[in-house]
């Protein structure tokens, strides 16, 4: 008969943790005492039972879908914190964690009782029980950000909740099929992933080995099934011979070292095979082995017996002491031939490596005594918190934010280095616009060359182990918007769209400003006399605070100018015909494109307008206005839609250049395409990109993105285009 627990005994004196009989299948309060005894005084040990006590009333009555007590919920949360020895404060946020979500106790109640402290991480964890990645995408970023935002005032809270999750994990086969999949969904995405961040390897195994049997049951059987198979008979044989092999070499050399040998977990194999499209039989690192030493010199020493023992895999060997992970997690790994011609792993680190490795950010609580270095997770941690901090500020929404954390969540590292030889780690595939925000945003906001190993280099090159790179910086330079098609970071490409987004919204106001002056003027009126009482009436009708911001919104093409127009002068559509126009929506007063408006006024790819000829534009609510050729059929879904449109020409003098294409057909011989290349150059073009369509053989045709100032520029060029040999037919393209 299982043991019960009476919340309103006293627990016996607390003594060390005994050997209990076999029949004790429940984890009970008296357990949690005792594992406390082995690191806590007794005060605080009384404080957690206090605790205990308060929520097992506060949560009476209650049980969880398997039936039982729901009190022994946060009871085996706070014996998963008390394997990591954290300390009492956070033991008893644990035992309190659901009590204001699921009980009448308030906030108020738990800091009167427990302290503030304990009442902010219980209020902090609180808030996390929200996330369901079933429900809108806007309140599931938003929930993330709650949680990654309480988890920046105290680590803690995260810490608790990933106790939480991985105890919900460990009872998930109460829940329905669907919530199984929903929750271990969450778990492999977000929660995993983050204990991986904090370091804490021990959690992110079990909770994706969890995930991974309930959201890919068939997936994780299959692998299963040929782990043994190929295990079979073999596996235990060959674990001991590399074991026996590698202690006979300790041995030998008089070095004094733990041996391991271990198999990797389930889901990190399927991981793998799915990250690096590999079959099974391709991995190296379903065996792995673990040497434990005392000193970090020796690991190197050990290094070398194990490459004199078997063959070395070329190019499979990574040195994380000297360039720790960005987690702190420090080992050297090996890939070794090993017997059998199997492909075997062989991970060297010291015992205060190896403790991190398994605790994380925890090893903070565990081994306060510890030597604190920059590699440490604690510290790593808190440059990871305020890298979170700085997405938030600079993000639009919650949405934004969200794309930036998950990208933040699952790095593979590449290192580089400062020239004065400071170490990054970086996302691998980043670009050389991402170091440079990784140094500072305003280093990424001004950069505009680089070099690397002391070449000169573009800004999208992606970067590589070991390369040294220099930022070039100019006081003037700004973000290009095409930096966001090729960097990785979040940290970059948060920065990038917040420096856009400033910029945007002043040429927005800019605009704003010659849209609306445009149709007062037609209306006999100016923004400069108009009546300050009507316009502030106005502008707390709209809710808006400033005149600049009404500005901002027309310019985006969220407000529509006329009417905002004939509201501001009390003049009705009627009368707006009286008043020197035919109808309201055509106006003598044309907006005049310059070119050079930036953000606010993009010019459609469909038709590729361009100086010289005649267009049109269309209102795109958030972006602006939309440049169109009048003959655009694009355009066609509009028809009758006067609101959406706007008149505009060119301005007599437009700036800058301008995209089009042509395409060239041309009988396939060789050097043709040079030469038309040549004559396009002369003529003052650039050639942003050409691409070749084989016919039949004797025909090809050539299309080319040019930039050009004007109509009568691009006029030039396909005159002389059509003198070059072999040309046979030339048009100017649209996609419309």
């Amino acid at each position: 008969m299982t043991k019960t627990d009476d919340p309103r005994a006293p627990p016996s004196a607390p003594a060390p943790a005994v050997s209990r009989p076999v029949a004790i299948t429940r984890y009970l309060v008296s357990d949690f005492c005792a594992d406390l005894a082995t690191y806590l005084p007794p005060e605080q040990i009384q404080a957690c039972y206090a605790a205990y006590l308060f929520g097992a009333e506060a949560h009476e009555g209650q049980t969880r879908k398997s039936g039982e007590a729901y009190i022994y919920h946060p009871l085996a949360v706070a014996r998963i914190l008390a394997e990591m020895h954290m300390d009492y404060q956070c033991l008893i946020a644990a035992l309190l964690h659901d009590v204001i979500e699921d009980t009448p106790i308030g906030k108020e109640q738990v800091a009167a009782l427990f302290g503030e402290p304990v009442a902010e991480l219980v209020d902090g964890v609180t808030k996390l029980t929200k996330l369901d990645f079933n429900s809108r995408a806007e309140a599931q970023a938003a929930s993330l950000q709650k949680m990654l935002l309480a988890m920046t005032r105290d680590i803690r809270v995260i810490l608790i909740k990933l106790a939480d999750r991985l105890h919900n994990m460990r009872t998930l086969d109460a829940m329905s099929p669907e919530a199984c999949r929903r929750i271990s969904r969450e778990t492999l995405d977000i929660f995993a992933p983050i204990a991986n961040r904090l370091g804490i390897n021990w959690i992110r195994i079990e909770l994706e080995d969890l995930g991974f049997a309930h959201y890919w049951p068939w997936r994780r059987r299959v692998i299963q099934r040929t782990l043994q198979g190929r295990s079979s008979g073999t596996r235990i044989e060959m674990v001991a011979l590399v074991e026996t092999a590698l202690r006979q070499a300790l041995q030998q050399e008089g070095i004094a070292g733990a041996v391991e040998g271990r198999q990797k977990h389930l889901y990190g194999i399927y991981r793998k095979m799915r990250d690096k499209s590999r079959g099974f039989f391709e991995l190296a690192d379903v065996f792995a082995f673990r040497v434990t030493v005392d000193r970090v010199d020796t690991c190197y020493r050990v290094l070398g017996l194990v490459h004199n023992l078997y063959k070395p895999v070329p190019g499979r060997f990574k040195d994380y002491i000297a360039i720790p992970k960005v987690n702190g997690y420090q080992s050297l790994h090996t890939a070794l031939i090993g017997p059998q011609g199997m492909q075997i792993e062989i991970q060297i680190r010291t015992e205060d490596m190896q403790r991190l490795a398994e605790s994380g950010i925890a090893a903070h609580w565990m081994y306060k005594s510890g030597v604190q270095t920059s590699a440490n997770p604690a510290s790593l941690a808190a440059d990871w918190l305020q890298n979170l901090l700085e997405m938030q500020r600079e993000a639009g929404n919650s949405v934004e934010f969200l794309e930036h954390v998950k990208v933040d969540l699952f790095p593979d590292e590449v290192y580089v280095f400062t020239p004065k030889g400071r170490i990054l780690s970086l996302k691998r595939g980043a670009t050389v616009v991402d170091f440079a925000y990784a140094i500072h945003s305003d280093v990424g906001n001004t950069c505009v060359a680089a070099r690397i190993d002391r070449r000169m280099a573009p800004l999208s090159t992606p970067l590589r182990n070991g390369q040294t790179v220099e930022i070039i910086t100019a006081p003037g330079a700004r973000p290009n918007p095409g930096w966001l098609n090729f960097v990785v970071t979040a940290r970059a490409r948060v920065n990038i769209r917040g420096h856009l987004k400033s910029i945007q919204q002043r040429e927005a106001q800019v605009l704003g400003r010659r849209l609306l002056n445009a149709e007062l003027t037609a209306l006999g009126a100016d923004i400069e006399t108009l009546e300050p009482v009507r316009l502030a009436a106005y502008l707390e009708e709209a809710r808006l605070e400033h005149l600049e911001d009404l500005f901002g919104e027309i310019g985006l093409g969220n407000r529509p100018a006329p009417l905002i127009a004939r509201r501001l002068i009390s003049v009705e559509p009627e009368e707006a015909a009286t008043t020197g126009n035919a109808h309201p929506d055509v106006h003598p007063h044309r907006l005049a494109i310059r070119g050079t408006e930036g953000l606010v006024v993009h010019f459609a790819g469909c038709c590729q307008p361009i100086p010289g000829d005649t267009i049109t534009a269309v209102f795109s609510p958030g972006r602006g206005i939309v440049v169109h050729r009048a003959e655009c059929r694009n355009l066609a879904s509009l028809e009758g839609k006067h609101e959406k449109q706007l008149d505009v020409e060119w301005s007599l003098e437009p700036e800058g250049e301008f995209a089009t294409e042509i395409r060239v057909e041309v009988t396939n011989r060789r050097g043709v395409l040079a030469e038309i290349a040549r004559v396009i150059s002369e003529l003052g073009s650039n050639i942003e990109h050409v691409q070749t369509v084989e016919k039949d053989g004797v025909m090809t045709d050539l299309e080319f993105r040019l930039l050009v100032k004007s109509r009568a520029h691009l006029a030039r060029i396909m005159r002389r285009v059509r003198l070059v040999s072999f040309v046979d037919r030339l048009t100017r393209v649209s996609r419309s």
